[in-house]
């Protein structure tokens, strides 16, 4: 295993200072550090954080490789900063029994890029009716901690409430896409002033909260852990802090085009805009950003939906929902923060590896911890080219924008996984 002297690093927005990488952890820091066998990497002006933590990627495979694959989407992730990501279950076939998840989770290690931490469904096929094997999935060689249904509402409130009682037993995580189905049946985008003026079917903002304050309240009843995947409207956040308040256990994630784009940009009917839940407005927005700031909401999750051409270059109307967000997030985060690099670290590695379960993730580099960090240059600016995206898909709403921020290294493990920018395999 190759050594490497990462030199002048600003650690999580600290004095510049010297980390010494040697058998997959950090072994020294400190400035004027010396190692004749290590490979020097300047990292002048740059800024090391932990490596980033994704709680809700979709990877696709098995059964939609024409959209992406857990090597793509793995190498996406490097390229923006990840050392580890949860994979969502909605797969062909859904990861609804123990060899789905560990079938993912061998992919993800032959991959060797990231970490890749499958999530179990929660029912099975998703369809809402019956739970998935959740105790085998926990038990497996994957040892699934979190499952949902994302893309699909656990609708069945008896049946949510027997999952969350289900998973206490091994301190296990329902993660819910919070929609009313019937409240949102033909919606198109957020409904409001701009939905009305389009013509288009309205997704209101009550769907998302009103199942929120339902799953909260049946999470303080049973006591077990609920996680409330990308959350998007202002109601959201104060059904959330209310619960906090009382002491639910209760975390919840915002996405990065959440906490950029309006539901304006369905304006042009270009159906790279089109995301469930919808964009919103810009006083959601605003709520959303404060949440993030605060801890109400507790990190940022991409919910990077890779999807197939001829799923996305259609009519409005037909397109599948859903955005890219690996390669981006983290530009996002400081477009949004600036340089408060211990709300993006916290926000962005921290929390969620503390929320997944995922040891040796999440940890600043520190002399004995495991070197599972990115190099960022925070005075780069970079324009979005779909065609240079490692994803196998070009779904980004970023397309052409110029976005700050750059990934220069990644290393998992002590090993790079990008180096210059470059992916290293």
């Amino acid at each position: 295993m190759t050594a490497y002297l990462i030199k002048n690093v600003s650690v999580v927005g600290a004095a510049p200072t010297d980390l010494l990488i040697r058998d997959g952890v950090v072994a020294e820091t400190g400035a004027g550090l010396t190692a004749p066998d290590a490979t020097v990497v300047d990292a002048t002006g740059l800024v090391a954080l932990p490596g980033l933590v994704d709680l809700h990627t979709h990877l696709r495979e098995p059964g939609r490789e024409d959209a992406e694959t857990v090597e793509t989407g793995s190498r996406a992730a490097a390229l923006g900063g990840y050392t580890a990501v949860c994979a969502m279950a909605n797969t062909s076939p859904v990861a609804d029994t123990a060899g789905v998840v560990e079938q993912v989770w061998r992919l993800g290690r032959e991959a060797g890029l990231v970490d890749v931490q499958p999530i179990g469904a929660v029912t099975v096929g998703l369809a809402g009716e019956h739970l998935a094997e959740l105790g085998a999935m926990a038990d497996s060689a994957a040892r699934v901690r979190i499952f949902s249904d994302d893309g699909h509402c656990v609708a069945d409130p008896k049946l949510m409430r027997r999952a969350l009682e289900y998973v206490k037993a091994f301190d296990g995580i329902i993660a819910q896409h919070a929609e009313e189905p019937r409240l949102t049946e033909g919606a198109q985008m957020h409904e409001g002033e701009v939905s009305t003026r389009l013509g288009l079917t309205g997704w209101p903002a009550v769907a998302e909260e009103a199942i929120i304050a339902r799953d909260v309240l049946l999470a303080e009843h049973v006591g077990s852990r609920l996680h409330v995947c990308h959350v998007s409207t202002a109601g959201s956040v104060e059904v959330l802090r209310q619960a906090k308040a009382r002491g639910v256990r209760v975390t919840a994630e915002v996405t990065p085009h959440h906490l950029l784009l309006t539901d304006a940009r369905a304006e042009t009917y270009d159906p790279v805009f089109k995301v469930n839940p919808p964009l919103r407005t810009e006083t959601d927005i605003a709520a959303l950003r404060a949440a993030l700031a605060d801890g109400v909401i507790d990190i940022i999750a991409t919910d990077h939906a890779p999807h197939a051409v001829e799923d996305k270059e259609c009519e409005w109307a037909y397109a599948r929902p859903g955005m890219l967000g690996l390669e981006t997030a983290l530009s996002i985060a400081i477009d949004v923060f600036g340089g408060d690099w211990d709300l993006i670290a916290e926000r962005m590695s921290r929390t969620p590896a503390r929320i997944a379960g995922l040891d040796g993730h999440g940890v600043d580099p520190a002399p004995g911890v495991p070197a599972n960090l990115t190099l960022v240059d925070p005075a780069a600016r970079r324009v979005v080219e779909p065609a240079e995206l490692a994803s196998r898909s070009r779904n980004t709403p970023y397309a052409r924008m110029t976005l700050p921020g750059r990934i220069v290294a990644t290393f998992l493990r002590g090993e790079p996984t990008v180096l210059d920018g470059k992916a290293v395999k």
